[in-house]
């Protein structure tokens, strides 16, 4: 087979490595390597000397690892054999990647798994050729752009499965949040899978989410959503306000409960309504008993204030409570309860506005020494 003058590659924006199709070399062939490449000699599986952009003669000089290896002369037309690889210095930057099939992910606030998909794109480029070529081309003649993208698809989508999560966690996102983080998690990601491409010789340019979404009809999406609008219902209320309602919630639902549960339930009630009762009578009877004189003379009982007003109120198009006063008053400052706010209580002939309630108007009197509010500015003259 004829020996090879010149070795050089014209290039393709789709290819990362190209492998010259002859391997009979001789001292004194022209090595051309193009702006945006690498040269790498091969022998044997070996990577040995590597050349930038320009142009060169061969020889022994400029080959030493190749020399010493096959122990090249110098000088003259001497023939030899070796690989020649050219490797591509382009940045890829259009690589998508997606989940064929939904993550399974923990939401960090409040436990529920969920299934997550995701979408985005990734540029690389070559970073050190001779650990590139030891990695990843083995055989192969041409190494293009899609078959690194279909090698690392599936590293690329076990370092984002582990690492959303993760990013979810330190930042205290929940699933239900994450279109308004994408940012963050894209970069907390990015570092992460960075590492993975450096093991290979490549460095990735840029990496972005560009959806993370759940299924909007999957049941454990539906019911985070749920718990989320609780929490935050708990929070314009208030903990103490939310349990007091819910559990008032519970004992209506089971007590209206048609058939023997809600008659057991509401059996149960006025047994231990009775039960109470009775507890109470007997203690003050007891009392009573002991607090007679020598003489027989009894003494009248302790005073007992009448039991505080409790009012339902009206609250988001829903009816809340009963609540006592010392509750409404807790819920003024966070502006759950207003003046405008419609109650009832036991007496009343119907709904009406908390201000003309007069054991609740006094709680929107201003404080004593508060200046009333400024009179309006006078006319203009003229």
């Amino acid at each position: 087979m004829a020996l090879i003058d010149v070795v050089k590659w014209d290039g393709s924006l789709d290819q990362f490595v190209w492998k010259f199709p002859s391997e009979n070399l001789r001292s004194g062939t022209q090595l051309v390597v193009k702006q945006g490449q690498w040269a790498v000699f091969v022998k044997g599986g070996r990577m040995l000397d590597v050349f930038g952009e320009g142009t060169c003669t061969l020889h022994s000089g400029n080959l030493p690892l190749l020399t010493s290896l096959i122990s090249l002369p110098f000088g003259g037309n001497t023939p030899f054999q070796a690989e020649v690889w050219f490797i591509n210095k382009l940045t890829k930057l259009n690589n998508r990647f997606g989940t064929s099939s939904p993550l399974q992910l923990e939401d960090p606030k409040y436990g529920l798994i969920v299934p997550v998909r995701a979408f985005g794109m990734y540029g690389l480029r070559v970073q050190e050729p001779r650990k590139f070529l030891e990695t990843l081309v083995g055989t192969a003649r041409v190494f293009g752009a899609d078959k690194i993208v279909e090698y690392f698809r599936g590293r690329v989508l076990s370092a984002i499965s582990s690492n959303i999560g993760a990013a979810l966690g330190q930042k205290n996102i929940s699933i239900v949040q994450m279109a308004a983080h994408l940012d963050e998690i894209s970069e907390f990601c990015r570092e992460k899978v960075s590492a993975e491409f450096k093991k290979y010789g490549l460095e990735l340019v840029n990496f972005f989410f560009e959806s993370i979404n759940v299924p909007s009809t999957d049941p454990s999406y539906i019911k985070l959503k749920q718990i989320k609008e609780k929490a935050a219902e708990l929070n314009v209320i208030g903990r103490d306000i939310y349990q007091y309602d819910k559990s008032m919630d519970v004992l209506k639902t089971a007590a209206g409960n048609e058939g023997t549960g809600g008659a057991a339930m509401q059996a149960g009630i006025g047994m231990g309504m009775g039960a109470m009762m009775g507890s109470q009578i007997g203690n003050q009877a007891g009392q009573m008993m002991t607090q007679l004189p020598p003489g027989g003379a009894a003494t009248p009982p302790p005073f007992a204030a009448p039991p505080a007003p409790q009012f339902h109120v009206v609250l988001n198009g829903q009816q809340l409570g009963p609540f006592p006063i010392s509750v409404l008053q807790q819920m003024i400052p966070a502006g759950t309860f207003s003046p405008a706010t419609m109650v009832w209580r036991q007496g009343l002939a119907g709904w009406q506005m908390a201000a003309t309630i007069p054991e609740l108007g006094a709680l929107f009197a201003p404080a004593p020494g508060t200046p009333p509010p400024l009179p309006p500015p006078p006319p203009p003259v003229g």
